[in-house]
């Protein structure tokens, strides 16, 4: 057994909202070149996502919701939801795989055949609220992915960790009334999408970080605020929004994090998993739009997965 896969598909390049648009097919490239370059390849079991049927996603979003977005796909050019989100007349593909790597990778996890398991992929998610496409994101994958660890295979508990530069509202917005989910986050604040602050549900840990934050402030919050929640909740399966856009080279945001502070959380999260919840973690990527640090935290991120 190859203890981490890496999950990805050719359709989640073809989502593309405009040149000069932040999140862009070129992240993808960025991550493959930087895994490659590392060497991990050699490592990791490779998997192309299914598509994601529209009863997988319809447990996080209302069905009707689905059906209008699959719909409102152009024929050509760009049609634009809000000012940063717009659909090409391939998102819908890139969509449906975003949200069917999740599954996958919790199939993988669940059945044994990888400990762990990293999506690579485009459009994101944790902005997708359960009737709202925004932020650049349409199917909120972690929200999907998790309820179908909930659903399809009978866990009782399992816990999201985000840690993008920004509130993962939707998610909070699928999550907030069901106690078998536990979200722990940080994000940068008053930042967009201005949520998270206010008297959040008992079952989402928010953290707020003022601008400038840098690593030290990061596991300070982690250790002492999400550590005590999540063995507290002792998940049976930990989901990581794996955002990258909190990193100090990303002027999508304003906080200070790097590598280490990546690799770090990451063993955190892995040392709850092994006590909890049989080693099983899913990362799903979410934000970050500088490709350096992008692809060398990911792969800094995979490597800590992989135990490499």
């Amino acid at each position: 057994m190859t203890s981490t896969a890496f999950i990805t598909h050719r359709d989640c390049w073809l989502h593309n909202m405009g040149e000069h648009h932040p999140e862009s097919p070129e992240r993808l490239g960025a991550i493959n070149d930087r895994l490659i370059a590392a060497g991990l390849d050699m490592y990791l079991s490779f998997h192309d996502a299914p598509v994601a049927s529209v009863d997988q996603i319809s447990r996080a979003h209302p069905r009707e919701h689905v059906e209008e977005l699959l719909a409102s796909v152009p024929e050509h050019g760009i049609r634009h939801l809000d000012p940063d989100t717009a659909l090409c007349p391939h998102s819908m593909k890139a969509a449906l795989r975003s949200a069917g790597a999740g599954i996958m990778a919790t199939d993988l996890v669940l059945s044994g055949q990888a400990e762990n398991a990293f999506c690579a992929i485009r459009p994101p998610g944790h902005h997708a609220e359960a009737g709202k496409a925004m932020g650049f994101c349409f199917f909120n994958n972690v929200a999907v992915a998790a309820r179908h660890a909930l659903e399809e295979h009978g866990l009782k508990r399992v816990a999201i960790v985000d840690f993008d530069v920004h509130h993962g509202n939707g998610t909070e917005d699928i999550f907030k009334d069901d106690p078998r989910v536990l979200m722990v986050s940080i994000f940068q604040h008053p930042f967009y999408p201005y949520s998270g602050a206010d008297n959040p549900a008992p079952n989402m840990v928010n953290v707020p970080i003022k601008a400038g934050s840098r690593g030290d402030v990061f596991r300070e919050i982690v250790t002492n605020i999400w550590m005590p929640a999540l063995r507290n909740h002792a998940p049976e399966m930990i989901f990581i929004s794996a955002g990258f856009d909190a990193h100090y080279e990303d002027d999508m945001g304003s906080l200070g994090l790097v590598e280490a502070d990546y690799m770090w959380v990451t063993e955190q999260l892995k040392a709850v998993a092994a006590e909890s919840a049989n080693r099983r973690i899913v990362s799903l990527l979410e934000g970050g739009y500088s490709l350096s640090s992008l692809a060398r935290s990911v792969v800094a991120h995979i490597k800590t997965l992989a135990d490499l």
